[in-house]
């Protein structure tokens, strides 16, 4: 008997404030309030001329983004407000797709997990405004990046490889920074930027964000609703994938001057998803973040800088089988089951920056702490009642802390010559609550009950940078050593550990990965290309095996050796003042060189190539995606989130995109994703589960969508 138990809609629970026919008037007139509230008919003058010039320096583009390219070495920055193809980003997994050397682990319409270079996890360390969001659910069902909405954030910056230590320990494959940059008033005014996406299958997107302030300080405040349907593939047939999603954000600042800063933020949101490729889908992703930054420049002829930042962030997540489906009598979750987790992390930073004639000089230190905590549902088989996880206490598994000390520096050898190191010690720990250890299905006494692990890692970095004379061109190498503590999914998500060991707490050691990275990068009046590639040594590599049972697989996490090679390039031409075309290609490889075995979940060679027509005011586009297959695998291996479970097919898909800048602060733009309807599925996307009819014995991996139309609008005054 199955309880007639259903979780309520996230529109009817979100806040009425995020409502879009609540926020439009609320912001506007909110905007007009503050604005009238202390302004002159003089002011009013003057903030007017002020906001013309704004806006004629930041006018909406009437583009698509179609790729990103790298802008300098190993650095990629771009604006996630801009419009994209394909249909823009549900969460932060979504737009780095479009950043060649990424590709995404799929198991429903949103939430993917981010892969860089074939590296997964807490490789790839992802940061918000200068702190970590780090999801809850031991299988990663919400990846820090599905807290993200792209489009709030005012900048992008992905650094490849173990080139930078000023943003936390263990990035080996690389670091995102999603930032809001400080609003900046000359007199007393306003600005609101605002979005509406339309798409196939009930996409539905919508964005305000608005700020007032004055020389003084400012007030800005950010809401988002997002929500899709089921999506077909391009055989027509319909994947469990619907999603919905709201979030609200506000920041108050204080500028006394054009050098100081102090900014107090705060945040929450939440959602929906189900997973085609999951045993169970997230029926809460609930997010709350309390910020605080600081900074002060122009301190001196040495002393040019002091930052600093303090956050606190919380996920309370629940997953569940029974309120976005319904459980399936033969699969392993026959009867109806919930598990609520969260987990608050801490943390803060502090960095001063020094300059001498030809060096500069980043010093700091960084600290945080993490929470895990979790509880489950009961179901008595008898009577069919179900008692949902928040009837019962909390019951913490684990903690980590982890103190940093950096420094950062660049020299200028001579003229286009220039040295690029940095160097920093970790301090981590990790403690294990837990009394018992194992699933729903069943437990057993945990050896490691109270116990602590603790590791001091060293990371650090070489890179030379040399301008050619008579060339916009810079070659660049630069030599990478990092240490990564194991994280939360590698020490308690594992059914086992390594041989010989209780388990993973106790059995896992830190991965040591020792990378060169090296490139070119051409930045010419018509032509911008850019090379770069990497070759690794990975010591201590953190490897899951799948076996399966009668009661589902079972899952192993050991240490193994192992070597990563590959590289991405691009290129961008202006054939003409109107014509232009670009360019990618990405490649990732991997070796375990413990047993001479392919390293699981690898993503196959791509490439993407975009012709646009532009004129001043309207521009058109076609992308062209071809991926190759993938043959490389080793059938049961991959990490905590997805494994390899034979080779895939390669294909290719078209996608077609227009815009038209109507006026300088009206942008329409709209697209058609997978024109011919393709059905073909990614690599690395999981297999169906179960629980929505699909064979254990015979896994099918994920579809893409099918055809898929888009419009969105994007105002701002």
């Amino acid at each position: 008997m199955t309880p007639s138990f259903s979780r309520r809609s996230l529109r009817s629970a979100a806040p009425a404030v995020f409502s879009l026919d609540v926020w439009v008037p609320f912001a506007r007139h909110s905007l007009v309030l503050c604005v009238g509230l202390g302004l002159s008919q003089q002011a009013l003058a003057d903030e007017h001329a002020e906001h013309q010039a704004n806006a004629a320096a930041h006018e909406l583009h009437a583009t698509v983004i179609t790729a990103v390219q790298q802008t300098s070495p190993l650095t990629v920055v771009t604006d996630p407000k801009a419009p994209r193809q394909p249909v823009p980003a549900t969460d932060a997994t979504d737009y780095l797709k479009t950043i060649p050397g990424f590709s995404a682990i799929r198991s429903g319409g949103s939430n993917g997990d981010p892969v860089l270079r074939g590296m997964f996890g807490s490789r790839l360390s992802i940061l918000t405004n200068g702190g970590q969001m780090i999801g809850a659910c031991p299988a990663r069902m919400d990846a820090p990046s599905s807290y993200i909405v792209p489009s709030t954030y005012d900048k992008l910056t992905v650094i490849k490889g173990p080139q930078t230590v000023l943003w936390g320990a263990g990035a080996s494959a690389g670091t995102v920074l999603f930032e809001r940059e400080p609003e900046r008033f000359g007199e007393l005014g306003s600005r609101l930027d605002a979005s509406l996406l339309v798409g196939s299958r009930g996409r539905l997107d919508t964005l305000l964000d608005g700020a007032v302030g004055s020389e003084q300080g400012y007030l800005r405040v950010i809401g988002s609703q997002a929500r899709a349907d089921d999506y077909r593939d391009g055989h027509g047939d319909t994947w469990p994938s619907r999603w919905e999603k709201w979030s609200g954000d506000v920041a108050l600042g204080w500028t006394p001057d054009a050098d100081t800063l102090i900014e107090l933020s705060a945040g929450r949101g939440d959602g929906e998803s189900r997973y085609a490729g999951r045993g169970m889908d997230a029926a809460k992703l609930e997010r709350e973040s309390l910020g605080l930054r600081f900074s002060r420049e122009n301190l001196g002829e040495v002393l040019r800088k002091v930052e600093g930042n303090v956050y606190y962030n919380y996920a309370d997540h629940i997953m569940d089988n029974y309120s976005l489906r319904t459980p399936n009598p033969a699969s392993s979750m026959p009867m109806p089951m919930a598990s609520n987790v969260d987990r608050s992390t801490l943390g803060g930073r502090f960095a001063a920056t020094f300059t001498w004639q030809a060096v500069e000089l980043v010093v700091g230190v960084d600290a945080q702490r993490s929470e895990h905590r979790g509880r489950r549902s009961s179901y008595d088989m008898m009577s069919g009642a179900l008692t949902d996880p928040d009837a019962f206490a909390w019951n913490k598994d684990a903690d980590f802390h982890s103190y940093g000390a950096f420094a950062e520096g660049t020299w200028q050898v001579v003229d286009r010559n220039r040295f690029i190191a940095g160097a920093r010690l970790d301090r981590a720990s990790a403690r294990d609550f837990r009394q018992t250890i194992g699933n729903m299905m069943g437990s057993r006494p945990n050896p490691t009950a109270g116990a602590t692990r603790a590791d001091t890692l060293p990371s650090g970095f070489a890179r030379y940078e040399y301008d050619l004379a008579d060339s916009p061109t810079t070659l660049y190498a630069g030599l990478g050593h990092v240490q990564r503590m194991p994280d939360y999914w590698e020490l308690f998500s594992p059914s086992n550990g390594p041989q010989d060991t209780p388990n993973a707490f106790a059995g896992v050691k830190p991965e040591k990965t020792t990378q060169l990275d090296f490139g070119v990068q051409y930045q010419g009046e018509k032509l911008q290309a850019w090379a770069s590639g990497y070759a690794g040594q990975v010591r201590d590599y953190i490897l899951f095996t799948y076996t399966p049972g009668m009661m589902g697989s079972t899952s192993r996490a050991e240490n193994v050796d192992a070597r990563i090679m590959g590289g991405e390039l691009g290129a961008s031409y202006q054939w003409t003042s109107n014509w232009k075309s670009d360019a990618t290609l990405a490649y990732a490889w991997g070796k375990n060189s413990s047993d001479g075995s392919a390293l699981p979940q690898m993503p196959p060679l791509e490439t993407r190539l975009g012709l646009t027509y532009e004129q001043q005011r309207w521009s058109a586009g076609a992308l062209w995606r071809v991926v190759a297959a993938q043959t490389r695998t080793s059938e049961g291996q991959g990490n905590v989130v997805g494994k390899d479970f034979g080779d895939s097919s390669g294909f290719a898909v078209i996608s077609l995109n227009g815009a038209f800048k109507a006026t300088n602060s009206l942008t329409l733009s709209a697209g058609v994703d997978n024109l011919f309807d393709k059905a073909y599925n990614e690599h690395l996307n999981l297999a169906g589960d179960a629980g929505f009819g699909f064979l254990a014995d015979n896994p099918e991996r994920v579809s893409e969508p099918g055809r898929t139309l888009w419009t969105k609008v994007d105002v701002r005054f």
